[in-house]
């Protein structure tokens, strides 16, 4: 009943790797039904081919080997090198056949499940020692199939015979009021005929059980929903393992991030859920960088870095909004972001030149102004940040100039109206390309 109710569980297809273990351990769909009719066929096939050729070399060594003169009746070395030479030859005749049913026979079993070569079925095994195994395959369905088969096949082939053999009864009768000759010549047509029909016949069973060895074999590697679970924490590892490693490479990741933060220029905030450090390095950088960023407690964490190392904050949601959602780590801020940007790092370094020369603390930036296309409504941030950023790689055309030209304008505007000597700030600057156009170069202005 175990048995029955395991067999019952197991409604779900092999799986590709259980396929390919099973392959492994010599399991393959074979029809021995195929294997004999391809052998069958086409060695009467050949044997038709090479009658002419073969029954000339035979008839002349049986006539040699029936003919014999006084030495060789008197000389057994005579007599046995006389026999090796007609049985080489008549070896060398039947060598074609030989080597056709050889043949057969390797591509017979290969056109049902393919080449395959496993010696883990000839290993030795008690279990194949087993009686009660033993006694279980003899009486399986596999068993009383095969039985069905083969009497069915029996049946069908040995009543085809009987019944051409019936139908040439005179034919057979009138055998023997012929000459030898004659006689022989009809007789080997009528085996030839029956012998034929026979083969035709095999072809019924042949067609009847290569679908049902395909079948067999599908159902003997069922799996149920259980093994196929297993199956997949094997192959592809346990889900709470894979986590767990998920788990510490952000955490990796996460501390690596960290460890920018203290190197960054500025922070920009949305004080309740996002930060996002800016870098950028004059000659190094074509344009600032994003080396950290995160929400709720990585932004708090970030901050709390920040602060520790004295990097400049700056409070600005929507900017804050717009980096962490459209610009990547490790990734320079689009141009349409150059303007604010550039406000923002010209009132970090003069915050940074407050603190080491003292002074008043620099008023922060008003009008920071984010591009309608990077504008990120609060409530929408979990669904934009799947988003790539808009326009995040710019044609050459009169907008993407127009915004450069825009964040040189305030970058040169905030250097002449409040510090001329804040330090180094980014800036793009345009350059003629070579059809007389304008094409970015972003670079440092002081």
């Amino acid at each position: 009943m175990a048995d029955e109710q395991s067999s019952d569980d197991k409604t779900e297809e092999a799986t590709p790797h259980r396929i390919q273990k099973a392959r492994e351990e010599g399991q393959v769909p074979r029809s021995r039904e195929l294997a004999t009719f391809l052998l069958l066929g086409g060695g009467a096939a050949g044997l038709w081919l090479l009658a002419g050729p073969l029954g000339d070399t035979l008839e002349r060594v049986l006539g040699a080997s029936f003919g014999f003169d006084r030495a060789q009746a008197l000389d057994s070395r005579v007599m046995l090198a006389n026999a090796l030479m007609l049985g080489q030859e008549a070896l060398l005749a039947l060598l074609p056949l030989f080597a056709l049913l050889m043949v057969l026979a390797l591509v017979g079993p290969v056109l049902l499940g393919g080449w395959m070569f496993s010696t883990k079925s000839l290993s030795p095994s008690l279990g194949k020692l087993n009686p009660v195994k033993g006694l279980g395959r003899m009486v399986s369905s596999q068993a009383l199939a095969e039985l069905l088969k083969t009497i069915a096949k029996s049946i069908l082939v040995g009543g085809v015979v009987v019944m051409y053999l019936h139908a040439q009864r005179q034919e057979l009768m009138a055998l023997m009021m012929m000459p030898l000759g004659n006689a022989m010549a009809d007789a080997l047509a009528i085996v030839a005929r029956c012998t034929a029909l026979a083969i035709l016949m095999l072809i019924v069973p042949t067609l009847m059980d290569v679908p049902y060895q395909l079948w067999s074999h599908a159902k003997k590697l069922r799996m149920s929903l259980e093994e196929i679970k297993r199956e997949h924490k094997e192959t592809d590892g346990d889900p709470q393992i894979k986590a767990r490693i998920r788990q510490q490479q952000q955490a990796m990741a996460r501390a690596r991030m960290m460890s920018a933060v203290p190197t960054a220029d500025v922070i920009v905030n949305n004080p309740t859920h996002y930060s996002v450090a800016l870098v950028y390095h004059e000659g190094d950088m074509r344009a600032p960088r994003v080396v950290a960023k995160g929400r709720d407690e990585v932004a708090l964490r970030i901050r709390e870095v920040g602060e520790a190392n004295g990097v400049p904050m700056l409070s600005a949601p929507p900017l804050a909004r717009a980096l962490h959602t459209h610009v990547d780590l490790e990734q320079e801020i689009p141009i349409a972001l150059y303007q604010v940007i550039a406000e923002v790092l010209a009132w970090a370094m003069r915050l940074k030149r407050a603190r080491q020369q003292g002074g008043l603390r620099p008023s922060l930036p008003a009008g920071l102004s984010v591009p309608d296309e990077y504008q990120v409504p609060e409530e929408a941030q979990g669904t934009a940040e799947e988003a790539g950023p808009p326009g995040a790689e710019r044609d050459d055309g009169e907008p993407a100039a127009e915004a450069e030209a825009s964040a040189a304008g305030a970058m040169s505007s905030d250097h002449d109206s409040d510090d001329a000597d804040a330090g180094a700030v980014f800036q793009p600057s345009a350059k003629p390309g070579p059809d007389g156009g304008a094409t970015t170069d972003p670079r440092v202005g002081s």
